[in-house]
């Protein structure tokens, strides 16, 4: 079956089966490895991408769903200001270490943010209550959060 979408703001049209899983076409097709495999059943948060600006997990997505959609991967999403205030505020607060949890943190954090310009930590918290660090602890990435979400309200430099 034909499935047209977009990814990172680039057409993209496959002719392949509508119930592989996203992640598998992002990553195999389309060479897309900033989407990470972790659990493959949608309890980690290592697949994060954005459809259509809302967080969703590319492993329990079916590339058929996204038919006429827009998915955005890490990879798409580095290009955005915001991602640049989360990521320097992840490395700022020492909220990073093996990285294989990150692409995901960073898609989830900057969708909080974009909806909440303002979260509290108990909002944080909930927010990426999907994604899993094994490594770094979830203290640091809450306060690389509140800062990135201070950040995004004072005027940039550049």
């Amino acid at each position: 079956m034909t499935i047209a979408f977009v990814v990172n703001g680039r057409p993209v049209v496959l002719e392949t089966d509508p119930l592989r899983r996203l992640i598998d076409v992002l990553r195999e097709d389309l060479g897309l490895t900033g989407v990470k495999e972790g659990c493959g059943e949608g309890e980690c948060g290592a697949c994060s991408v954005l459809i259509d600006e809302r967080p969703a997990l590319a492993c329990i997505v079916a590339v058929g769903a996204v038919e006429g959609r827009h998915v955005v991967t890490i990879e798409g999403y580095q290009e955005r200001d915001l991602f640049r205030k989360v990521a320097s505020a992840f490395s700022e607060t020492g909220a990073l270490q093996c990285g294989f949890c990150t692409p995901g943190m960073i898609i989830a954090a900057g969708a909080l943010i974009d909806a909440c310009s303002d979260p509290d930590e108990e909002t944080i918290r909930e927010a990426l209550s999907g994604n899993l660090c094994r490594c770094t602890g979830y203290n640091r990435i809450v306060q690389a959060v509140m800062r990135a979400s201070r950040e995004t309200k004072e005027p940039s430099s550049l």
